[in-house]
């Protein structure tokens, strides 16, 4: 009997095992650093993201970045049955015993042959356990293979489904803030509507968002490496802009009420802070300010165009500096983790909507003018 065989297959399964339950049925953060999962994604996004900057197409880098996620969880999946698989072998090695068909010696890779087969239920016969402790292995590995993959079958659709509510919301914010989203854009076309439940409905249904994005993001941490189906989009910078527009609301406008606006920023600063420790961002004292004076006196132009005045003087200048403290050195550094580009406050230049464009727009256009050109020679 192999001691050291045997006490290194017992950690290592036992520490896979508890690795999965903290991943995939553990619904709440997991504050243990020494993770499998977590060292995994420690050394694996970093040097992807890294490989993706050097692309210099913005289109080709945001979808180097999306094969990420999807990619990640089949590779954490196979870590997992590769280890399971490995220590059975030690177990299997360190006190099973064994006959071959071939008469040929039972040596480790053998075993972990075996342990393969035995793991997937393969069932070839050609290996044989003979000792009733190899049998009891045996049998236990069999088991936990069905159950291995009875979680592919329940994780995978889980993580979809969670990252399709993310993205209909996301997909929603195109008509309502622009693409990309800023506060500036959404304030414009709902603030000065003549009942402000319209607002008000459109940030209450973004504060239920921020907490169905706390919830999954805590529960699997991995959707937060998957990226939204536009480029110009991302799960970050929506809350950034729902977070943005909350605290000018919050600052002060003329003429709106902020109580639900209050309600919006305190749920999405919490997604926004504790998204930033799963994530282990790092807070970084050197960012560059997202709203110099020049940008705040252009967002208060724009508005003012509007109708909408936001309030001046220091005392609301250092109420929205306060605002901001709370939740951009975290939004920051979340989106320095990601690779995320945050949106701004206000667009420098007027842009479409993702839904106002389309790969036969020019064609279409080019049609439209021919048709009116023969109209004219024919008059």
């Amino acid at each position: 009997m192999h001691i050291i065989g045997l006490i290194a297959g017992i950690a290592i399964i036992a520490g896979i095992l508890l690795d999965a339950f903290e991943t995939v049925v553990l619904p709440r953060r997991v504050t243990r650093t020494h993770r499998l999962t977590a060292w995994f994604y420690r050394y694996t996004w970093l040097p992807w993201a890294r490989a993706a900057r050097r692309i210099q197409s913005p289109a080709r880098r945001e979808a180097v970045l999306g094969y990420f996620g999807p990619s990640s969880l089949i590779l954490l999946l196979m870590l997992w049955a590769f280890g399971l698989i490995f220590g059975f072998a030690l177990l299997q090695y360190g006190a099973g015993e064994h006959l071959q068909l071939s008469n040929e010696p039972v040596n480790f890779g053998v075993l972990l042959y075996h342990s393969g087969e035995t793991f997937f239920t393969l069932g070839y016969g050609d290996i044989t356990p003979v000792s009733g402790v190899a049998r009891a292995l045996a049998v236990f590995e069999a088991g936990m293979g069905f159950g291995f993959l009875g979680v592919v079958i329940g994780y995978l659709p889980t993580i979809y489904s969670a990252f399709s509510r993310r993205e209909i919301e996301i997909s929603l914010l195109d008509a309502r803030a622009g693409s990309p989203p800023t506060a500036a854009e959404l304030l414009t076309r709902f603030g000065n509507c003549p009942q402000q439940t319209v607002l008000d409905e459109i940030l209450r249904d973004w504060e239920h968002w921020a907490a169905q994005v706390l919830e999954s993001h805590l529960s699997y941490p991995v959707l937060s490496y998957f990226r939204s189906q536009h480029n110009n989009q991302s799960w970050l910078g929506a809350l950034t802009t729902i977070l943005d527009a909350s605290a000018l609301l919050m600052a002060g406008v003329d003429g709106i009420r902020d109580e639900q606006a209050r309600l919006t920023f305190a749920m999405a600063r919490h997604a926004v802070v504790d998204l930033a420790q799963v994530m282990r961002a790092r807070y970084d004292s050197h960012a560059e300010d997202r709203l110099p004076p020049a940008e705040l006196n252009r967002l208060r132009t724009a508005l003012g165009e509007e109708d909408l005045r936001l309030k001046d003087g220091v005392e609301a200048e250092e109420k929205l500096t306060n605002l901001r403290s709370l939740y951009e050195p975290y939004a920051i550094a979340l989106a320095r983790r990601l690779f995320i580009n945050l949106p701004p406050w206000i667009h420098t230049e007027k842009k479409k909507d993702n839904w106002q464009g389309g790969p036969w727009d020019r064609l279409i256009q080019a049609r439209g003018l021919e048709r009116i050109q023969r109209m004219d020679e024919h008059f």
